[in-house]
């Protein structure tokens, strides 16, 4: 009785440590779940609010009522919301986004197309943002109140608050128009246009992955301007954050007995005060990184970046509500998934999380 006793508890022991972390993991997929039910219930919603008529969008203004019934009832237009609704999710789960009637192509041909350009943008504003905005921050927080301090804050605050718009407008004005340093406009020059083959849809990949290195030329020329402009906001927010964090850390206790006990100066900031901002910096790099790519439809249109947000844009000026609605879901997963890129972050940085 005794040795069946023992022999049960380490597997109960070993059951109910599991426990937590199995209850963790479903209310985790939960709250997956439930968010991309809200994220299309109100995309769904958005597109029955639109003031657009998705039937006179397809077949005209000029359609004969009987051609407008058919379609109306082919759309499912006809049905209860709810259904519509549940054969709106079937759609999605089929991978089905519908039709674009702007470019008569599936909605999720065109995204695969055009997202990648959107990404790639995104990619490099974010990381110019933490490879200088991140050492920026630390600078500003460890001279507080002296002129480095007084430099970085104005140039977080004039990238911050600066219409993104016109700093492009300037930018092509300055280093493309006048000086000639940079590409212009668009993706890439017109005569290297589909000599590359697209593997991957980011140019740059693409071209190093051939060997077309005066096509990755090309291409990076173009993407310098748009990149910065984009970068600078990000450089600008994380610069902020991340002096904002250091000084909270800088004045804590911990800090002052490193110091007393003889640490070198630039240890005290790098392994002690700057590990312990690693976690608040992952969320913010991840939320910058999420806004540019929903939010960079102003440098798309300033640079004629065939992006995301340009498509999006331009579909809405089209009444192409199915390219509209397909385009927020992919943008609104993308979010769900750099937050959920975040949390896994989390654990790797922080042991306490784990």
């Amino acid at each position: 009785m005794g040795g069946s006793a023992a022999s049960e508890r380490p597997g109960a022991a070993g059951s109910r440590s599991r426990a937590p972390a199995l209850v963790s993991i479903a209310g985790f997929l939960s709250s997956l779940l439930l968010t991309f039910v809200g994220l299309t219930a109100i995309t769904f919603v958005i597109g029955r609010v639109m003031p657009v008529d998705p039937v006179l969008a397809i077949v005209g203004d000029r359609a004969s009522e009987e051609v407008y019934q058919q379609v109306y009832r082919e759309l499912g237009l006809d049905q209860p919301v709810y259904v519509q609704y549940l054969r709106y999710l079937q759609q999605l789960f089929d991978g089905d986004l519908g039709t674009s009637i702007m470019t008569a192509r599936p909605v999720a041909e065109d995204i695969l197309r055009f997202f990648p350009a959107t990404l790639e943008l995104a990619t490099v504003a974010t990381l110019l943002g933490v490879f200088v905005g991140v050492p920026m921050g630390v600078f500003a927080a460890v001279h507080r109140g002296r002129w480095p301090d007084h430099i970085v804050r104005v140039i977080a605050l004039l990238g911050y608050s600066a219409p993104i718009f016109w700093l492009g407008l300037v930018a092509l004005l300055v280093f493309y128009a006048r000086l000639d340093w940079v590409a212009g406009p668009g993706r890439l020059d017109v005569y290297f246009d589909g000599i590359v083959e697209a593997r991957s849809g980011i140019l740059l990949l693409d071209a190093a992955l051939a060997g077309e290195w005066e096509i990755f030329d090309n291409a990076l020329s173009h993407l310098v301007l748009p990149a910065s402009i984009l970068g600078t906001f990000a450089l600008a927010y994380i610069a902020r954050m991340t002096r904002s964090f250091m000084l909270d850390q800088l004045g804590q206790e911990y800090i002052l007995t490193a110091r007393v006990k003889g640490i070198p100066e630039s240890q005290v900031i790098w392994r002690h005060a700057f590990r312990n901002v690693l976690v608040q910096l992952i969320t913010i790099i991840g939320l910058t990184y999420a806004s540019l790519l929903e939010g960079s439809v102003l440098t798309e249109t300033v640079f004629s970046w065939p992006g995301i947000g340009q498509y999006i844009t331009r579909s809405l000026f089209n009444n192409d509500m199915n390219a509209v609605l397909g385009g927020t879901i992919v943008v609104g997963i993308c979010f769900v998934g750099i937050n959920l890129l975040s949390d896994l972050l989390y654990r790797l940085v922080d042991p306490r999380v784990r």
